[in-house]
């Protein structure tokens, strides 16, 4: 019980303040990271001067390896030297095969990754393989719809040399393409394999421009031209497409110059069927009956026509169907010997050229728009030994 006596009623007793409220609590932003001391600078640079001694030591070595192969002039010309790396190593034997690519349009620029045109660069691996006397046989892996009609005959005077010379088998192995001017460079080896879908044949020449006048006349522009003489203007893509609208001696002059160009074209092209039937027939007389032959009306396929390798082998265009392996069996047999390392010829890895493009600067940006497909870089007033499918129309 509470003892205490009741307070009298006139009395208030002031209410009880609420407890303090605490303030909130200060919440301290955490200090800024501090900076790196250089460690992943000095690893990185530290890797890219160890890259830099490795890339010297490697070409050191392959310029004392070169150096005991003989120069050729295409080696002497650009002052480079191919490098022999081995594809499919054989134990117990010395024997190498020889395995040079042909891949793309053929022309008279340069390869990637080298200063040689294609041309050089076949010829140089075909001069390495000649004075290599464990090289027993070359095989000419080829997958190219064509090219420049001089770049194709000038490999295939270079195949021609070499056989002649070495007295060493070409192999031609046909991929996926190898049409017009892919078959203009397969000719003249001793035997070639091509797959049963490969697309080949496409003997013939063509030669395109473009006649841009009636968008010069959309858009208010006029040529005005000063010739030395009434050809000098052939195959201009300037002058008027509408041969009713020329003077009857302009179109004189247009039936002069498309006569003109025909009889080129028909002189090139007979080169073409010239070169079929000498290396057909050469490659005949070397195997002994053991490939295919012309067949009499063979010239009625050369019209341009895309034959499939079953076709061709029907008529006599190429020895034999099969794959890459079957070109190596096949270069065996005929080089006469059981087994064999398969080797190819590469310019030597380069750490400057590495860093040249990746720190290099162009003069200009360049623009490329992904069609899903390259397209050749065909020029106009060019002859060319190629599918008319690989133009761009």
């Amino acid at each position: 019980m509470d003892d205490r006596p009741p307070l009298p009623e006139s009395v208030n007793v002031p209410p009880v303040p609420p407890p303090p409220v605490a303030p909130p609590p200060i919440i301290t932003p955490p200090p800024p990271p501090r900076r790196g001391s250089g460690a992943v600078w000095k690893v990185l640079a530290f890797l890219f001067l160890a890259l830099l001694v490795l890339s010297l030591g490697l070409n050191g070595i392959s310029m004392s390896r070169n150096a005991l192969l003989p120069r050729s002039r295409a080696t002497a010309d650009h002052n480079r030297l191919l490098q022999e790396v081995t594809l499919e190593h054989t134990n117990n034997t010395d024997n190498k095969i020889a395995v040079i690519d042909i891949n793309g349009i053929i022309s008279s620029g340069q390869v990637d990754q080298t200063d040689m045109t294609l041309v050089d660069y076949v010829s140089e691996q075909l001069q390495m393989a000649e004075h290599d006397s464990d090289v027993k046989a070359v095989i000419l892996k080829v997958d190219s719809p064509g090219g420049e009609v001089l770049a194709s005959d000038e490999i295939n005077k270079a195949i021609t040399r070499f056989e002649d010379d070495s007295h060493k088998p070409v192999i031609a192995s046909m991929q996926s393409l190898a049409a017009s001017g892919g078959y203009y460079v397969s000719v003249p080896c001793r035997w070639i394999v091509a797959n049963e879908l490969t697309l080949t044949g496409s003997i013939g020449v063509i030669m395109h421009d473009y006649n841009y006048r009636l968008l010069m006349d959309k858009i208010g522009i006029r040529p005005h031209v000063f010739k030395s003489g009434r050809f000098k203007d052939m195959l201009s893509g300037e002058r008027e497409p509408d041969t009713d609208k020329l003077s009857p001696e302009d179109q004189r002059n247009r039936d002069e110059e498309d006569a003109m160009v025909q009889s080129l074209i028909d002189e090139t092209f007979n080169r073409f069927k010239q070169v079929v039937k000498t290396g057909r027939e050469r490659a005949a007389r070397e195997n002994d009956g053991a490939g295919k032959t012309l067949v009499d009306d063979w010239q009625d396929y050369a019209d341009g026509r895309v034959l499939s390798g079953s076709q061709a082998l029907n008529f006599g265009f190429v020895d034999e169907l099969g794959d890459f392996h079957t070109a190596i069996q096949r270069a065996k047999t005929i080089a006469n010997v059981s087994s064999a390392s398969l080797i190819a010829y590469r310019m030597p890895f380069d750490f400057g050229e590495v860093l040249s493009h990746v720190f290099g600067k162009s003069d200009a940006p360049a623009i490329k728009v992904e069609l899903g497909m390259d397209l050749p870089k065909l020029e106009a007033g060019r002859l060319y030994f190629i599918m008319p499918t690989a133009v761009p129309h």
